[in-house]
């Protein structure tokens, strides 16, 4: 039976579940974006999102962890050194996975999976909407916007003349 096991199995054993989770973590680690199915990059998701956060702090504690977890010389070090330094401040979320439609072969769902702090085309799209856009909220209370700039437009030949017969 499998009562409170909610983790995917992807059709595999333990010993080959936990090989195929931590050498795609690897690849992450070094190409920061791969692509896969859909199940496996949720998986995927779940097995290296505390494994980056333990990245976050260079102690030898937390490198024997991840090793432990990762069993790669070179991932530890780019995992420590480069994104450890970049997602410091990420409360979470390292990880962001978009669909990218059917395989040919048996129509399995693809995903690619990808280290979000190292998208430079998306953290650019970001930035821009975030400068460019604006909100604008309804008026609460007695007039509206529309009748607000009305009166604006009513007010100021009114303006205009009061100031003309001060001058005079």
């Amino acid at each position: 039976m499998r009562h409170g096991k909610k983790f995917n199995h992807l059709g595999r054993k333990k010993g080959h579940r936990d090989a195929l989770l931590m050498n795609m973590a690897n690849s992450l680690i070094e190409y920061k974006r791969i692509n896969t199915t859909l199940a496996k990059a949720k998986a995927l998701r779940v097995y290296v999102e505390p494994i980056l956060t333990k990245g976050k702090d260079n102690t030898t504690h937390s490198r024997r962890v991840v090793f432990s977890d990762l069993q790669n010389k070179e991932a530890i070090k780019e995992l420590f050194d480069v994104i450890g330094a970049k997602i410091a401040d990420r409360p979470g979320g390292y990880c962001r996975i978009i669909k990218t439609g059917f395989r040919k072969g048996d129509g399995a769902e693809m995903a690619m999976i990808e280290l979000v702090d190292f998208n430079d085309v998306m953290k650019a799209k970001t930035s821009a909407t975030k400068i460019t856009t604006r909100r604008s909220r309804k008026k609460t209370g007695g007039e509206s916007a529309v009748s607000a700039v009305a009166a604006a437009a009513v007010a100021a030949p009114i303006v205009a003349d009061i100031v003309k017969d001060e001058e005079e």
